[in-house]
């Protein structure tokens, strides 16, 4: 009995998940930019909230910044939000299209800042490399006499 409710519960809600519960809209944002737009969101969000006094003092909207450069509104953007969410397996591969890219660029600037800061290391080990020769090399043409006359 309990199994044959879990399949009628998971009938249902697979049902009641392949109805269209929000219209397409007219001006609907292509997933492609609907993805590009959600991750330049997040990215501008993460910037603020580290520098949320910068984006004060320099009056940068973060949305509005954001409708100019995709040349939407807000009601274009919201109307496509809620479409795209009224759809969960598409507002799911939205998603994870863009957590895949900024895991991508992460990785990407991880992997620059090992680079840059093993440059740095080995460009420090030379330096005290050099220094120590050019101390031995002194101590050489000027030997330090130890011993009282």
């Amino acid at each position: 009995m309990k199994y044959i409710f879990t399949y009628i519960l998971g009938f249902v809600i697979l049902v009641s998940c392949a109805e269209k519960v929000v219209d397409e809209p007219e001006n609907l944002i292509p997933k492609e930019k609907m993805t590009e737009i959600l991750h330049d969101l997040a990215i501008l969000n993460a910037a603020k909230s580290g520098a949320s006094r910068k984006f004060k003092d320099s009056g940068i909207d973060v949305m509005e910044f954001l409708y100019a450069k995709y040349d939407i509104d807000s009601a274009q953007f919201s109307q496509s939000d809620l479409y795209y969410a009224s759809i969960p397996l598409e507002y799911q591969s939205i998603y994870k299209d863009v957590e895949a890219r900024l895991s991508r660029q992460k990785d990407t600037l991880e992997a620059i800042g090992k680079r840059l800061n093993d440059s740095i290391r080995e460009a420090n080990i030379r330096r005290t490399d050099s220094l120590k020769a050019i101390r031995e090399q002194k101590e050489e043409k000027n030997p330090v006499s130890t011993s009282p006359e």
